[in-house]
């Protein structure tokens, strides 16, 4: 790293669970984060001010008015704009070091094919892409940070699907759970909420790249906001997942 890296990670430097070593693996990672919406927002600054070396962003959203009381990346002068296309430009004057990659295109098994990630954070807001995006992490044996934010409660899942006998998403919300999803469009959601989970899942992200702790692999957190309230549900693997079990590992 050169001065300039130096005194822009220093604060990460100063931990005694950090080093140049840990630092220089975030800069030779490649992440791919799902969404630019509300929980979007959120992870990617972190990432790319932590200096995580590339980050793809995938969205084929525009931003709207009724988007500015939570995501927080876009202003007035933003709206109309692709949602990746105005992320790109603030987190480059963030940290002009990372290559922030946007992706305008809704995400599906296509464009996934012949892809390479370390890591995949999926903040999307439909289940057939979080479905989608497990099945990628699980056949590639990657690590998945899922998110999620509705009303006034929220909830992280991290996922390790190197490991045999571990539970994938598909393992915790079966296919067909969410066919009659909820959106915030119709139920709403309170706007710091989305930060605090998107906070959470960049944190997780870090430790992750880091090869830090992974406490929480394997667990849903549920918060509810309202009442300022954490739990904590060890995960375990459906014995008749169809897209986890009986997976053969090296």
């Amino acid at each position: 790293m050169d001065d300039a890296q130096l005194l822009r990670y220093s604060r990460h430097l100063l931990l005694p669970q950090w080093d140049a070593e840990i630092q220089q693996r975030l800069t030779d990672a490649r992440v791919l984060l799902v969404g630019a919406g509300g929980l979007g927002c959120a992870v990617a600054p972190y990432l790319v001010a932590a200096g995580v070396g590339t980050v793809h962003i995938v969205d084929d959203d525009e931003v709207d008015l009724s988007n500015l009381q939570r995501q927080i990346l876009y202003g007035t002068t933003s709206l109309g704009q692709p949602k990746v296309a105005a992320a790109r430009q603030r987190l480059h004057d963030l940290n002009p070091g990372v290559q922030v990659i946007p992706h305008r295109v809704r995400l599906d098994a296509g464009w996934l094919t012949g892809r390479h990630f370390d890591l995949v954070l999926d903040g999307s807001d439909n289940f057939a892409t979080r479905y989608t995006v497990n099945a990628f992490c699980v056949r590639q044996g990657i690590g998945l940070i899922s998110g999620a934010a509705l009303g006034w409660q929220g909830q992280l899942a991290v996922f390790d699907a190197s490991k045999s006998g571990e539970a994938c998403y598909a393992c915790l919300y079966h296919f067909g759970q969410g066919d009659e999803e909820d959106s915030c469009t119709r139920s709403g959601v309170i706007g710091p909420l989305v930060g605090v989970v998107g906070s959470m899942m960049a944190l997780e992200a870090i430790k992750w790249l880091g090869q830090l702790e992974r406490s929480v692999v394997g667990a849903l957190i549920v918060y509810d906001a309202l009442h300022s309230v954490f739990r904590q549900i060890r995960l375990r693997q459906d014995p008749e997942c169809p897209v986890c079990a009986g997976r053969n590992l090296a």
